[in-house]
């Protein structure tokens, strides 16, 4: 069988690239990798975390933004619950809304942090519980 070697990136539609941009970077410590300008229009951005260990990408798509709206489709990976704990704090430290840090099915995460488009992130622990 031939291997795959992870995500190369995931997509995230959006109703304002700029405001998003900002949030991301704000929020969670992502930098603009490529911009992808449409007739003079900036309409999509690569983004990569500060480690270069994932691409998040985002486009330019309002109606997809607002479908999407409440749905949680993406969860970053956290290595341990002690730098799960360092995210909240950080999160708390930007008067940012999020659940704090609670138990999942199989580590523990931080939800309901809201991009603007209302698209939760979550932070999930690669970490897992012990049963």
């Amino acid at each position: 069988m031939t291997l795959l070697g992870g995500f190369h990136h995931v997509k995230l539609p959006v109703s304002d690239v700029r405001k998003s941009v900002d949030w991301y970077g704000r929020v969670l410590g992502f930098d603009v990798a490529v911009e992808f300008v449409e007739d003079g229009v900036l309409r999509g951005v690569a983004l990569q975390d500060a480690g270069k260990t994932l691409m998040l990408a985002l486009r330019e798509e309002p109606a997809r933004a607002a479908a999407l709206s409440g749905f949680d489709p993406v969860a970053l990976g956290v290595p341990t619950l002690d730098a799960l704990r360092d995210w909240a704090a950080r999160l708390d430290g930007l008067g940012v809304v999020h659940s704090g840090v609670v138990e999942g099915s199989v580590g523990w995460l931080v939800a309901g942090l809201t991009d603007p488009d209302g698209i939760e992130i979550r932070l999930y622990t690669l970490q897992q519980r012990e049963r």
